[in-house]
């Protein structure tokens, strides 16, 4: 006789499968048992099995309703956020902040306007903050003060360049201009700011705003962690303009998104003279030539194709005189890698290359990767977790469809240093009107922005910090 019985009474809940049916082979004697017990145990099976199957329905049901109220919750707090940034009186304040900033601009370390103006906000908000960290940088503090603290951040330099834009708020700075969306950057914070001190009581940590320096080629983020201005955090989140996406869309990855990135400086010395006697100098102008050529192999002949890698020279300076052979001539550039591991081997390889085609020519050759006065960046990581968080908040708040995957790509961001630190995930936000033909990109002295982006990166702030806290209270429970 053959019969069934359960393996267990309950299984995993998340499998949503009945329990499972063991069948047993029985010697003779099991088949003389009466026909009444057989039925009896037959019936007892099936009541047990249908009652698993309720309670293992019944806590899918559960779960799924949970996770529903989650998604609810979430999409109840960013349209809250959004619709409250977009009110006139809030945007028509961003808007202020925002043009008095550009106005404005200042070089990295040198924005002791932008701070003391983030500062007056923060006063007038009643939030408590910390300066300077890294000579201009500030820190803000929202909620409780108890663990977990998580930060928001924001850059505030300018960039030494000269406006072109004919408009009412122009740069009042000769050769300063805001051309990569710092000052929309500092002013989404501040709006962040200012609906998250609405909310401080329901705070469950602390909220962290990083205003930070010198992000343009100076590592502001590197002297901001040595400082001990994000001791303690548990992640950080951050924003930077796009203008090749419109307004009302974001993109990110996970894992590697930006490059690792470096600046070199070489000087070869040779031997001047008068160019019409060659013969009596060591001509550096024909070293650094060969040197200049060199340096291309290392990408097209040394790397994987699959493995981005960049050496650029950027600028030669060597004599004035056409008839005068020099005696030093210094070339620089910049290298790139997605990864901080070839990034290295790309210095060492630089070096190599520089002194060996000086010494064929009989110069000599010195090099300055500069890594304290503009530290070389590292790759920027996104964290998985704390991307696929931002993405989830960006979803409830846009729209899946306005939540984009983003290419990797080899401009440099010093957050970088704040992903080896910590949890991190770093975002880009529309800044692309559609009713204008042209887009002019970052560092463009013709960089525009629809400052629409303004309300809806400070919603997109908060609610990336707020959720956060809210799951991260949720786990230590």
């Amino acid at each position: 006789m053959t019969t069934f019985i359960h393996r267990r009474q309950v299984q995993q809940h998340c499998n949503c499968r009945p329990p499972c049916l063991v069948k047993i082979e029985t010697n003779s004697e099991t088949t003389e048992q009466s026909q009444d017990s057989h039925e009896s145990k037959i019936g007892v099976s099936n009541l047990m099995a249908w009652l698993c199957l309720f309670l293992i329905l019944s806590t899918c049901q559960t779960t799924w309703a949970l996770d529903t109220r989650s998604e609810s919750k979430l999409s109840h707090l960013t349209r809250e956020l959004l619709e409250s940034a977009r009110e006139p009186e809030f945007f028509e304040w961003l808007k202020r902040i925002r043009r008095r900033i550009h106005e404005d601009p200042e070089l990295a370390f040198e924005e002791h306007n932008t701070s003391q103006l983030i500062r007056s906000e923060l006063d007038s908000l009643g939030i408590e903050y910390k300066w300077p960290f890294a000579k201009t940088g500030v820190v803000g503090s929202i909620g409780s003060g108890l663990q977990p603290w998580f930060g928001l951040r924001a850059d505030m330099d300018a960039l030494p360049i000269q406006e072109m834009v004919e408009w009412e708020h122009k740069s009042k700075n000769n050769g300063k201009m805001h051309a990569c969306g710092h000052d929309a950057h500092v002013t989404m914070l501040l709006g962040a700011a200012k609906l998250l001190e609405r909310m401080k009581d329901e705070l469950k940590g602390t909220v962290k705003l990083v205003f930070q320096p010198g992000e343009e080629s100076y590592g502001g983020a590197y002297h901001m962690i040595k400082e001990g201005a994000l001791d303690n955090f548990q992640g950080i989140f951050g924003l930077h303009v796009a203008p090749e996406i419109p307004v009302g869309t974001v993109d990110s990855r996970p894992g590697p998104m930006l490059a690792a990135s470096g600046r070199f400086i070489a000087t070869i010395k040779g031997k001047g003279g008068h160019a019409a006697r060659p013969q009596d100098t060591r001509d550096p102008v024909v070293a650094a030539s060969f040197a200049i050529l060199a340096l291309q192999q290392i990408v097209s002949r040394e790397t994987d194709p699959l493995d981005a890698r960049v050496v650029s020279v950027g600028f030669v300076e060597a004599g004035q005189a056409g008839n005068v052979i020099p005696e030093t001539v210094r070339f620089g550039g910049s290298i790139r890698s997605m990864t901080t591991e070839g990034l290295v081997s790309l210095q060492q390889r630089v070096m190599q290359i520089v002194e060996m085609q000086a010494a064929v020519h009989q110069c000599t050759a010195s090099l300055d990767f500069m890594e304290e006065k503009m530290r070389p960046y590292p790759s920027t990581v996104n964290d998985e977790a704390m991307y696929k968080h931002a993405k989830q908040v960006g979803e409830a708040l846009l729209g899946e469809s306005n939540v984009l995957l983003a290419p990797m790509t080899m401009g440099a961001e010093d957050f970088s240093f704040y992903s080896q630190k910590m949890k991190a995930a770093f975002f880009f936000i529309g800044t692309k009107n559609e009713t204008v033909k042209t887009v002019k990109r970052l560092h463009s002295p013709y960089f525009v922005i629809d400052e629409e982006v303004l309300s809806i990166g400070a919603a997109f702030h908060a609610a990336v910090a707020i959720s956060y806290l809210d799951g991260h209270a949720i786990d230590t429970q």
